[in-house]
């Protein structure tokens, strides 16, 4: 039987960053996820705070020079890779001067988050699915990592999903305590729109506050699972009641059974549906 595919997401990953919960859990899981018998990739922004030396990344020239159109501007899309030799893993870096060469992350030295990270944000969603096609590899599961990631699953689901790569791809996205205290940008409706996102998702997004960002991504997602011992309420009322396949906090010894059996319940439920 063909293994299944899982794309892991994420928007920081140890050791390239330091450790927090989702730099943790990014670098644990697609491992445990593998050794569990899935076919797995990782992808993840290149920020600046990344040291290239230290963690020999190099660039992928086949996989780069695609432009990415965001808010009707071109940005050109740099593909990095890096190995974690004890993992047997490869992570892939979505790379991009404008978005992701500054020295922190996603927030600048006085703790202020970037005015812009709606469009990188965007850009890496974008990239990485780009960078999926180059490479022949059809995800049926993308599973994603921080707040960063999630617009994946509006992609996915509406305007990716005429693209035979991605027609059977079904998105899970992980609840962290991770958020941001100020609004995204305006128009970050307004910028989707040139993505070709139906109307009445981008009406929904004219609120860029976290909370909502976060409901509606839920909303479009086919699983979500908790990954803190001790969520946030108002996540947890979100996660409470979004309509799909959901997974409560799974310890981290039982993380690698439990969460690809989780991910073929997300398949099966979509075969069956």
């Amino acid at each position: 039987m063909e293994k299944k595919k899982v794309l892991f997401i994420s928007q920081e990953i140890f050791p390239f960053l330091p450790k927090s919960e989702i730099s943790s859990t990014s670098r644990r899981l697609p491992q445990v996820v593998q050794e569990a018998g899935k076919e797995i990739r990782v992808f993840t922004p290149r920020f600046g705070a990344i040291n290239e030396r230290r963690h020999q990344l190099h660039e992928v020239i086949r996989l780069s020079g695609l432009n990415i159109s965001i808010d009707d501007q071109d940005h050109p899309l740099i593909i990095k890779v890096a190995s974690v030799s004890s993992a047997r893993m490869q992570v892939y870096f979505i790379d991009n001067d404008d978005y992701f060469k500054r020295k922190t992350t996603v927030q600048d030295d006085k703790g202020h988050y970037f005015v812009d990270n709606d469009e990188r944000a965007m850009f890496f969603c974008h990239g990485v699915l780009e960078t999926v096609k180059k490479l022949g590899w059809q995800p049926d599961v993308i599973h994603c990592h921080g707040w960063l990631t999630g617009i994946m699953a509006l992609y996915i689901k509406h305007v990716f999903n005429k693209d035979p790569h991605f027609k059977d791809t079904k998105v899970v996205y992980s609840f962290y305590n991770d958020s941001f205290d100020a609004p995204w940008n305006e128009r970050f409706f307004e910028k989707l729109k040139h993505d070709n996102m139906p109307t009445e998702i981008v009406e929904k997004l004219k609120d860029t506050s976290f909370l909502n960002i976060t409901k509606v991504i839920a909303e479009n997602c086919d699983g979500v699972n908790i990954a803190v011992e001790n969520l946030n309420p108002d996540l947890r009322s979100i996660f409470d009641q979004v309509e799909c396949l959901k997974q409560e906090y799974v310890s981290e010894e039982q993380q690698g059974k439990e969460l690809s059996a989780f991910f073929d319940k997300v398949i099966e439920a979509s075969i069956l549906a």
